[in-house]
């Protein structure tokens, strides 16, 4: 009987402990199971955040900075927090009216217009983004085939939003439960709902207490200077192209913000950071529970990029810059019809360069406000002249023609030529003269090589590109860096070089065939030849480099987001070496250095320069027609004796060359007078 009991009492508690598993199991199914680990009687949510990476400082070559980061708010939402609220819909509506009312824009990828007669966006968006929109249509049992409209009716009926609201509303209220319900199909990050709000606007959006909607810190770039606004450039979102690019790419999201143009384009791969990735852990109500960064996915701020502009100056070159252009106009004289201009300054012996300015320009810091605004200008703000503007460079092209000339044996040294005014050997279809013969008959007479720089002679440059074959003038212009690329990392136009290629390529019929004439202008900087400012600018160094062209750059070093570490250092780097002779040199100098002087073509302009200069002044047809000024060119390079820096000036319909040395003395003298001051405190801002 006992043994009896005790076999009921073995089955009953057998009984007892498989009920006891079997609820055990039921429960971890669906604690566990079905809530995906969120336990609790699901009282608590996990999400993944995106954590912004600050973007690397852009300083000048003194580290100085110019463009940086401020910090900034973005409102994110956990999709999880909201989809599980009563009234949702309502609080998302409350949300969108009151955005409409403070005109703020927010994020929405929904592809779809967002008024009445609907239509797809599709085209709009990166193959990314079309394929989550397609996952989103499959998980929600949808035909892909379906037209905009009607896919709008079935979403506002699956959503329940109330009969009463309008077509529009309702949109602007899909658009949010769409991207709530796109990071259950897709592996998203939460939902970046504005970014960059102001504090007063975010005081006003927190007083609607949006369930799910939380504030995160992040960054935005921030401009401390109002000045180089061509070359600094700006960023903006990926584009559905640059997706294709970017997608390849490490450490880029489809939210992720890229240069766009300038050094924010030529230097993205040092100024992007590394986006973190942030578990959090909130409860229903939408306070944190939680968070922590997965491993090794910790946020990694961008590299400091440090260029070789100096913002000083750069400053001096573009004020002095836009006092010309305003003279120019209040004179209302030949040069009154100035419609841009732009200079670039460089090191002769390591090709950085110091300035890079464009006339008219504008502000960075506020140009996606007044952007239209700016748009519609004149003269084009925001065209970079000194990188994309080609022009013909007039006179400031005959130290080519001249070393040309003698290192092929065409001229030699302290040669003379008898100057006759008006150039006839090809006469009667084909007789140019100098100006001076043009405008009073009068000749220079019998000149050497310095005197012709001096006073700009046609004639003596005529004869020269008459003696030599065009190929041999087209080599010497490539070796001195004119029609080649320059190196520089931002886009740059690449010009064309007067030779019987050129005018087959730009022209058809008769016009494509090389004449004798074409030669004799091209001597001039005529005919076929159109440079970039800083192709001429690079001519002008390589000439002060007796033949030597370096690479032009805007790169002098990066170093680590905390700028402790170097983790780049440029180095100038030699493109190409030509022989010249010393005699060539020295004649190609003095004659510049004339120019500078009493009787010299830059005299007035550059008299009170604090160190010597060798100049050349260029005035060049442009083919627009005789009611419009010529365009007005200037190179120069000081000290003559030693050089150091190297200056192309350019402005479109600017009458004269000569009126320009303006710009570049004022240059000069800030430089050497800074350079001056500031060699005592050479090793500041210097890492150890």
């Amino acid at each position: 009987m006992e043994r009896i009991s005790r076999l009921r009492a073995a089955f009953l508690l057998g009984i007892f402990g498989l009920i006891l598993v079997l609820f055990s199991a039921k429960l971890f199914s669906l604690q566990i199971i079905e809530t995906g680990g969120n336990t609790s009687n699901i009282t608590t949510y996990t999400s993944l955040t995106t954590v912004k990476a600050a973007r690397g400082d852009i300083l000048d070559r003194n580290g100085n900075v110019l463009v940086g980061n401020r910090a900034s708010y973005n409102l994110v939402f956990n999709h999880y927090v909201i989809k599980g609220h009563d009234d949702r819909n309502q609080a998302l509506y409350d949300l969108v009216k009151k955005c409409d009312e403070l005109g703020l824009s927010y994020a929405d990828h929904f592809p779809l217009t967002e008024t009445r007669p609907f239509e797809y966006t599709l085209a709009d968006y990166s193959s990314a983004w079309q394929g989550y929109f397609q996952s989103y249509l499959t998980d929600r049992e949808l035909d892909s085939d379906m037209t905009a409209p009607l896919l709008m009716e079935q979403l506002r009926e699956e959503y329940n939003i109330p009969a009463e609201w309008t077509m529009d509303e309702a949109r602007a209220v899909i658009g949010l439960l769409y991207e709530f319900d796109l990071r259950g199909v897709a592996a998203l990050a939460n939902y970046v709902f504005i970014e960059d709000i102001s504090d007063e606007n975010l005081s006003e959006i927190l007083e609607l207490n949006v369930p799910g909607l939380m504030v995160e810190s992040s960054t935005v770039r921030e401009y401390h200077t109002t000045y180089a606004a061509h070359i600094l450039g700006f960023v903006g979102a990926v584009s559905p192209e640059q997706w294709e690019y970017y997608k390849t790419v490490d450490g880029y999201n489809m939210d992720a913000v890229v240069g766009q143009s300038g050094f924010e384009q030529a230097f993205e791969e040092y100024l992007h950071g590394v986006d973190g990735t942030r578990v959090d852990v909130v409860d229903t109500n939408g306070n944190i529970i939680s968070q922590e960064y997965r491993e090794g996915k910790e946020p990694k701020a961008g590299s400091n990029v440090e260029t070789t502009i100096d913002i000083n100056v750069q400053m001096v070159a573009e004020d002095a810059l836009a006092d010309l252009i305003r003279e120019f106009i209040a004179a209302d004289g030949d040069a009154a019809g100035v419609e841009g201009a732009a200079v670039v300054v460089m090191e002769v012996k390591t090709g950085d360069v110091l300035a890079c300015a464009s006339y008219p320009t504008y502000d960075l810091s506020t140009f996606r406000e007044n952007y239209n605004e700016i748009a519609e200008q004149d003269f084009k703000p925001f065209y970079n002249r000194a990188l994309q503007g080609i022009y013909p460079p007039g006179s400031t092209y005959k130290m080519c023609t001249l070393v040309a000339a003698m290192e092929n044996g065409a001229l030699a040294p302290g040669e003379t030529i008898y100057t006759k005014g008006q150039f006839t050997k090809y006469a009667p279809g084909f007789a140019p003269g100098c100006l001076i013969w043009n405008q009073s008959r009068q000749i220079h007479g019998t000149i050497d090589a310095t005197v012709a720089l001096q006073e700009s002679c046609n004639y003596f440059f005529f004869e020269l590109a008459d003696r030599m074959d065009i190929e041999e003038l087209d080599s010497t212009a490539a070796a001195l860096g004119l029609g080649e690329p320059t190196g520089i990392e931002l886009t740059e136009k690449i010009g064309w070089r007067a030779n019987k290629e050129t005018k087959k390529a730009r022209y058809t019929g008769s016009e494509a065939t090389w004449n004798p004439g074409d030669k004799i202008n091209a001597g001039i900087g005529q005919a076929q030849n159109e440079f970039t400012p800083l192709q001429l600018c690079v001519y002008t160094s390589t000439l002060a480099n007796k033949g030597v062209r370096y690479r032009a750059t805007f790169l002098n070093r990066v170093v680590s987001s905390d700028y402790s570490e170097m983790e780049v250092e440029n180095v100038p780097e030699i493109l190409s070496t030509m022989e010249m002779s010393d005699e060539t040199y020295q004649t190609v100098v003095d004659g510049m250095i004339k120019v500078s002087q009493p009787d010299g073509t830059g005299y007035t302009s550059l008299r009170g320069s604090n160190v010597t200069v060798a100049a050349k002044t260029g005035t060049a047809e442009h083919g627009l027609g005789s009611q419009y000024s010529s365009h007005a060119s200037f190179v120069c390079f000081a000290p003559a004796e030693e050089p150091e820096i190297a200056i192309a000036i350019y402005a479109e319909k600017g009458a004269h060359g000569s009126s320009l040395g303006v710009v570049a003395k004022e240059i000069i003298n800030s430089y050497f007078s800074d350079e001056a001051e500031s060699a005592v405190t050479s090793s500041e801002n210097k890492l150890s």
